[in-house]
């Protein structure tokens, strides 16, 4: 019924005993599978194979399991212990960097755990420092085109 070998309709995926003996078999696109479980299947049920997802060996795919992580947060408004320690396990940046700023964004800061909301907080004053900073540049830059503008 699923085309493993393309790839082809696994974003569709809803069962998660399919996931599992196409991971034993050892198919290709089990990364694009999971992100198919995280749209069609609870939390529970989604995230012990996409944490397994997240240590395939081809980087594309586990790629695409960070991916499901942060689809989970977004369409749950939590994630299983499970993954938290497995985007904790991964760490900001890299391939984690997106699943963990969409659990930040749509996890309630309280539903958080601690880990999660010590980074939520460093996040947040990165993000507002950059603003000023970036709103500092671009008063240097309009004031340097007025200057310059006036001496023509």
């Amino acid at each position: 019924m699923w085309d493993w070998e393309s790839g082809e309709g696994l974003l569709r995926l809803d069962d998660p005993g399919e996931w599992d003996s196409a991971f034993e078999r050892g198919e290709a696109h089990l990364g694009t599978a999971v992100i198919g479980l995280a749209n069609h299947c609870s939390p529970a049920e989604a995230s012990p194979r996409i944490a397994r997802a997240m240590r395939l060996p081809d980087a594309a795919q586990w790629g695409f399991a960070f991916t499901a992580a942060g689809h989970v947060a977004r369409l749950n408004g939590e994630l299983t212990p499970e993954l938290y320690a497995a985007l904790r396990a991964e760490g900001h940046g890299g391939a984690a960097e997106h699943a963990i700023r969409d659990t930040l964004t749509f996890v309630p800061f309280r539903k958080l755990p601690p880990w999660f909301k010590r980074r939520w907080v460093y996040v947040a004053a990165r993000d507002r420092l950059e603003a000023w900073w970036l709103r500092c540049v671009y008063a240097a830059e309009d004031a340097w085109r007025a200057a310059r503008g006036r001496r023509s």
